[in-house]
């Protein structure tokens, strides 16, 4: 690959002007909004909305970024529509709570189509031949994808790569889960998905990022930047480095490389200088977060990581049970009680943590067996 190119671009607040400078600023250093778009075409803007929650929360991508990168390619004569396939809950309801449906209806941005879905062959896919995507994202010109920086209990990290999964409608989301249930099969998915779209721009959201149990339970960390390139595995490679995490353990990035869609390896930095922050709370260990597409019943139980709930937290209100994919049910109420905190049975849990991912309590963490913990030390 190319040497990619990201502008970092130091931005401390969420203040609009702020943010409008920053984004701005770092178009400008990669040759300005035309160089990504041209009068005319339309483009869906695609926000981190995983689930209904106030931007404070750093769950979603701010408005603010969402703003100000918009009224750019507006200037630059696109047409632009927004929208997401949530985890859980609506486009528009997620929207709203996010704080992106009031930014978009200021600017006059419609919402796109991302509960239909249409079937897009894609005969260049190294492991997908065909996905069906989104009507707003198959009918459109272009996408340019907003990620947020968070930590992520499957994948280590998500961000730039990860973000176009909800280009996928509704429970289609859910049927990769159960088809690919390690980390492996699944990155690649992501890395074939993004090689047929081929998001135009990414503006990575990481002023305030997310660290510890993400990518909706951890906590906020004050990280000061936007990451802003035509290249998404590289715009990941060095959110990344700002988590001090190594990116040969992010699948999206390493076959992201290898199969052509970025580099990770080979980047030129303009603008400012990148922020490492040594303590920040990811998985950095090497044991896999799945235990790989070859492991059988008895590594998944006595060493790969699992989801546990606190009982102290939990609220019962049975999330967990409605999102996971698999059948039967690999978390549930015991004896069907719904005033029990619900139970995992890891003999059928696949280690998706959609369970974690969805928490609205925060009450799911994930946690690597004893032996898993002894034989990685």
């Amino acid at each position: 690959m190319p040497n990619a190119r990201v502008a970092v671009i130091r931005c401390d607040t969420y203040d609009s002007r702020g943010v409008d400078a920053a984004v701005a600023r770092g178009l400008s250093l990669l040759g300005g909004a035309a160089e990504f778009v041209r009068t005319g075409e339309r483009i869906v803007l695609k926000p981190n909305l995983l689930v209904a929650s106030a931007p404070e929360r750093v769950v979603t991508t701010h408005p603010a970024v969402f703003s100000a990168v918009a009224r750019e390619l507006a200037a630059a004569g696109a047409v632009l529509s927004w929208g997401d396939s949530p985890g859980f809950g609506t486009t528009l309801g997620v929207g709203k709570r996010a704080g992106i449906a009031a930014a978009a209806g200021q600017l006059g941005i419609p919402l796109a189509d991302f509960d239909r879905g249409r079937v897009i062959s894609f005969p260049d896919g190294r492991l997908i031949k065909q996905f069906t995507l989104a009507e707003g994202v198959a009918s459109a010109d272009g996408l340019v994808t907003l990620p947020k920086l968070k930590t992520h209990a499957l994948t280590r990290m998500t961000g730039a790569v990860k973000n176009q999964f909800g280009c996928i409608p509704g429970l289609l989301k859910n049927e990769f889960h159960s088809r690919m249930p390690d980390v492996e099969r699944f990155s690649q998915m992501l890395v074939d998905l993004n090689r047929l779209i081929r998001p135009r721009l990414t503006v990575m959201d990481a002023i305030v990022a997310m660290e510890g149990n993400g990518p909706r339970g951890g906590d906020p960390r004050q990280v000061g930047v936007l990451l802003i390139s035509d290249d998404p595995v590289a715009v990941d490679a060095l959110g990344c480095r700002i988590m001090a995490l190594d990116a040969g353990l992010v699948d999206t990035v390493t076959y992201g490389e290898q199969w052509g869609l970025g580099s990770s390896t080979e980047i030129e930095i303009l603008g400012d200088e990148l922020p490492v922050l040594a303590d920040f709370v990811v998985n950095r260990r090497h044991v896999s977060t799945t235990g790989g597409a070859m492991s059988g019943p008895l590594v998944k139980r006595l060493i790969t990581p699992r989801p546990f709930i606190a009982p102290e937290r939990c609220t019962r209100c049975g999330t967990c049970v409605k999102v996971c994919p698999v059948q039967p049910k690999a978390v549930g109420f015991p004896a069907g009680d719904t005033t029990r905190v619900p139970e995992h049975d890891y003999g059928h849990c696949i280690r998706c943590y959609c369970c974690q991912e969805m928490c609205p309590e925060r009450a799911i963490g994930v946690k690597v067996p004893p032996l898993g913990r002894l034989i990685r030390r």
